[in-house]
């Protein structure tokens, strides 16, 4: 009998106990230590990044070898949040021919831009095939100027644009050439669409897909051409295949920064098809048209997911690696024990003043958080894609 009801308490403890984690992961205490570790250790590894300027007259392979670990530093703290902190899972659809050259090439990533953390899950994935230090992103121009993410990339050589093509074909294609001799594989993530999925761009690109005679597509914007065949072009003989990634995630739903932070669990569905590069026609209305036609199948992926609840293909699930719950550790280490003699040094001040005064800047640290958090909002997205100069840029 006593056997018995120990078992039969035993998932109650284990209930309970999960619940009190999920109560502790929801406070948002945890959350503003998870951006504080993020944001500090992310300046300190920003600095470090500036001393290295000095080692790009010297040996250049060196100082990218170790600005990717340094990006590593940063960008893997978001993965450990998603992996380890929230417990997300990650569910790949493949060809088992193709799986085991992921993260043995360069290679150009074409992502589906329709949820807020659809980068992170790109990261994820990167991540997982270890090449999250040297992943490169077609980003715009304002970021770089941005502390910690902007800064990393900028000394990881990220690609950044300013949106506007006459100025773009000429800069990014230099950008892209300077990667022909990069030390180590690198995935190059690519939004095709240029903006995040929205009912109103969505409206506004199908409207544009009627006047220029284009099929209509159901889950995706329409595609923007000319960044792709300068990026295909140039990486030509350096990138060995496209990734053709669509993702989606399962019971509907619709996943957030804030989720994430809150330890909410999700499962994502990743589609991914392996087309060697030299399949992509060098002409450029080909390539265009190549381009759509992708599109017209990434729609019809999402349809079948939407109806089967399941991409085509057979499933793996890539292990989790250590690596990123290991660096945020090691960090929360080197950034919470001071912060931890400096408060214990205020309460035993017993100033009024000097706590009042730490009190306003923890405020004005959780606003800004808050605010860093709903820039990834999708009704937070700009308003690129939705402007007359749209028509131009396809």
């Amino acid at each position: 009998m006593l056997l018995h009801n120990y078992f039969c308490f035993k998932p109650f403890l284990f209930s309970r106990r999960m619940g009190l984690l999920q109560f502790l992961k929801s406070q948002f205490l945890c959350h503003l230590i998870i951006c504080y570790v993020f944001l500090v250790s992310g300046l300190i590894v920003n600095l470090i990044q500036i001393c290295t300027l000095p080692l790009w007259l010297v040996s250049k392979q060196l100082a990218r070898k170790i600005n990717i670990r340094l990006a590593y530093c940063i960008a893997s703290q978001m993965v450990a949040a998603l992996e380890w902190w929230s417990g997300t899972e990650c569910t790949l659809y493949t060809d088992p021919k193709s799986y085991p050259l992921y993260g043995k090439e360069n290679a150009i990533v074409v992502l589906n831009h329709s949820f807020e953390i659809d980068f992170l899950c790109g990261w994820t994935f990167c991540e997982r095939f270890g090449v999250l230090g040297s992943s490169k992103v077609l980003a715009k121009k304002e970021l770089a100027y941005v502390p910690v993410i902007g800064w990393m990339w900028y000394f990881l050589e990220i690609v950044f644009c300013k949106r506007k093509w006459e100025e773009d074909r000429t800069t990014v294609a230099q950008s892209l050439q300077k990667l022909r001799d990069y030390p180590e594989n690198y995935w190059f993530l690519l939004y095709c669409e240029g903006t995040r999925f929205t009912p109103k761009k969505h409206q506004f690109s199908m409207q544009i897909a009627e006047s220029k005679g284009l099929p209509k597509l159901k889950y995706h914007l329409l595609p923007r051409t000319k960044g792709f065949y300068v990026t295909v072009q140039n990486l030509r003989g350096t990138a060995a295949a496209i990734y053709d990634s669509t993702l989606n995630f399962r019971n509907n739903e619709v996943p957030t920064l804030l989720g994430i932070l809150n330890g909410k669990k999700y499962h994502a569905d990743l589609y991914v098809r392996r087309i060697p590069l030299e399949s992509v026609p060098e002409d450029e209305a080909e390539c265009a048209a190549w381009l759509h036609k992708l599109y017209q199948e990434k729609d019809g992926f999402q349809e079948q997911y939407a109806q089967t609840g399941r991409f085509p293909g057979p499933m793996v699930s890539p292990p989790r690696r250590p690596w990123s719950l290991i660096n945020w550790l090691f960090w929360s280490c080197v950034v919470l024990y001071p912060l931890g003699l400096l408060i214990a040094q205020l309460l035993s001040s017993g100033s009024v003043l000097t706590i009042a005064a730490a009190v306003v800047v923890c405020s004005a640290v959780s606003v800004g958080i808050r605010w860093m958090i709903g820039q990834t909002e999708i009704d937070k997205s700009s308003n690129y894609g939705i402007k007359p100069a749209a028509l131009n840029n396809n």
